[in-house]
């Protein structure tokens, strides 16, 4: 008999059991009533990272018995997501834990009550949304919406057509999702001013600030073109009543894998369909990840929480959340990732943990996180950083069961680059016993993305770039150079180089913009000309541990 992915299905417990999957033990339909009438936790990005993890997190704490409410997860822009893959699953996924020993763990994921889409055009998700967040009970809403989801202006600054469109037009049917997020926490501040903690869990230093800015810069507009009063205003800003945690959060969950789907099919379980959204996001019932996982928040819930920390997140200040989230962002793992998602993709890569074993790109990884980096790290004192970025290169990387791709990785760089190697190049600068212009190894991953960005491979073939907001405005900028025939660069890449939003820095102004010049030149000096460069600078200065 298959397995289907349904809550009816889980009361024969022990097919589930032969199928060596762990199915949860609450009382679901409990559950599912206690948060339709008393939510306390409502979540923004129903991807991968959220059933594989946050999920994941609250289940351990309905099986202690610890809470009597899940989650609520909402769609901020795909339908599809909700309507193909959790409604038909009753909200249930699969967890799929890949080990590095080749075993596999399979746990059902039943925390999440309900599911909706934020948009106003889905009126019966929309008007419960409304209900939802204008409950006294509701402590936390949660987002994992990439770092392209707090921005609300373009490369060259101008506010999103979607703002544009709701800054003139106000509340009724936001169009941008920040937007329709203001327009929800307005209705909580008309029903009652009840406080609320609102938790950025995306990969990009000061999240819960970037979330906080992106929110109140629409406020202002609409209370200058009288939408909101100013009561609103201070609402928001007022940290009794509303508050913007920061926190970093930390498990490599890559898109749906064939051969986790096949190993599913194998053992019975036929819930197994894969969706690739018009968005281009990639979804199935199951959910493949690593078994590595950190979660460390600030503390500052200000209608209480629940205790998390029994499921095994650091709660901390401010302060040590900065610098782990620095660490982890700017260091010890991002960074890695995207320069092996931009030599992998230019170099032919399909699999990260592939790369891992050509030793060029594995000692590019540590010459950029063990030299350049861990220079202007701070130990935060919850995690060690030499500890955390071993376990990285040594481990989590090579892992050949995390089927993890360097075009997922790429996808959206142009709104990580500033931070996963602006910031070190900031810290840098503002260090007095450093020189940025000595920077060898960041400086060439930013020029191995600008040779990607011209959308050749190293053999001087077309390859199909990863979604990315800027990639035509970018692409658009580097139309002129060719392949082949590596000439003064200038023109071309000093819009981009220069470019403080993209990169936190003029990088000519810290030494680095004429460095990158050159490097992009070099890669582009024909057939092969990206591996020649890789080798000339990576082997340089051998790493010395």
């Amino acid at each position: 008999m298959l397995l289907s992915l349904e809550r009816k299905s889980l009361k024969n417990t022990v097919l589930w059991q032969q199928a060596g999957i762990e199915i949860f033990t609450f009382h679901d339909e409990e559950m599912i009533a206690e948060t339709t009438k008393r939510p306390q936790w409502i979540h923004f990005g129903p991807g991968n990272i959220f059933r594989a993890f946050i999920a994941s997190l609250q289940q351990t704490l309905l099986n202690k018995g610890k809470v009597n409410t899940g989650i609520i997860a909402v769609a901020p822009y795909d339908n599809e997501v909700i309507e193909n893959i959790y409604r038909p699953h009753d909200n249930l996924s699969l967890l799929v834990t890949m080990n590095v020993d080749d075993s596999i763990e399979k746990q059902v994921i039943g925390s999440i009550s309900e599911s909706l889409v934020c948009h106003s055009k889905y009126a019966d998700d929309w008007a419960r949304l409304k209900v939802v967040m204008q409950e006294p009970s509701l402590q936390i809403a949660s987002f994992t919406i990439t770092e392209k989801g707090y921005k609300i202006k373009d490369f060259s600054g101008v506010y999103s057509q979607d703002v544009q469109y709701d800054v003139q037009h106000g509340l009724k049917a936001p169009k941008s999702f920040m937007g329709r997020i203001a327009a929800l926490l307005y209705l909580r501040y008309q029903t009652g001013q009840y406080p609320l903690a609102l938790l950025s869990l995306d990969n990009c230093s000061n999240n819960g600030q970037k979330l906080k800015d992106a929110l109140i810069d629409i406020v202002k507009l609409w209370i200058s073109n009288g939408f909101v009063e100013k009561g609103f205003y201070d609402y928001l800003n007022c940290h009794e009543k509303v508050a913007f945690p920061c926190s970093m959060i930390d498990k490599i969950t890559p898109r749906p894998s064939v051969k986790v789907k096949n190993l599913l099919e194998e053992s019975g379980f036929k819930s197994t369909e894969f969706l690739c959204t018009k968005r281009n996001s990639y979804y199935a019932p199951f959910v493949n990840a690593e078994k590595t996982e950190y979660l460390v928040i600030e503390d500052d819930f200000p209608n209480g929480r629940m205790p998390l920390e029994e499921a095994g997140v650091i709660f901390t200040d401010l302060e040590t959340v900065d610098k782990v989230e620095k660490m982890k962002v700017c260091t010890c793992l991002n960074p890695l990732h995207t320069a092996l998602a931009i030599f992998g993709c230019l170099l032919g890569y399909t699999l990260i943990s592939d790369e891992m074993k050509n030793p060029l790109l594995r000692k590019l990884v540590e010459q950029i996180g063990y030299v350049e980096g861990m220079p202007v790290v701070i130990n935060p004192g919850v995690l060690e950083p030499e500890k955390f970025m071993k376990e990285v290169i040594e481990v989590r990387f090579p892992n050949p069961n995390i089927l993890d791709t360097p075009q997922r990785i790429a996808s959206d760089t142009s709104q990580k680059i500033g931070i996963r190697f602006g910031e070190t190049i900031k810290a840098y600068v503002q260090n007095k016993e450093l020189d940025a212009s000595c920077l060898n190894y960041i400086p060439l991953v930013i020029a191995g993305w600008c040779r990607y960005l011209i959308g050749l491979d190293d053999r001087g073939k077309q390859f199909v770039l990863s979604p990315d907001p800027l990639l035509t405005q970018l692409q658009d900028q580097l139309k002129e150079v060719e392949f082949g025939q590596p000439k003064s660069l200038k023109e071309q890449l000093k819009p981009i180089l220069s470019n403080q939003e993209l990169f936190g820095s003029d990088l000519y102004q810290v030494g680095l913009g004429v460095k990158i010049e050159n490097y992009v030149k070099e890669m582009l000096n024909g057939v092969g000309a990206v591996e020649q460069t890789l080798e000339k600078y990576v082997h340089k200065n051998n790493l010395e541990k």
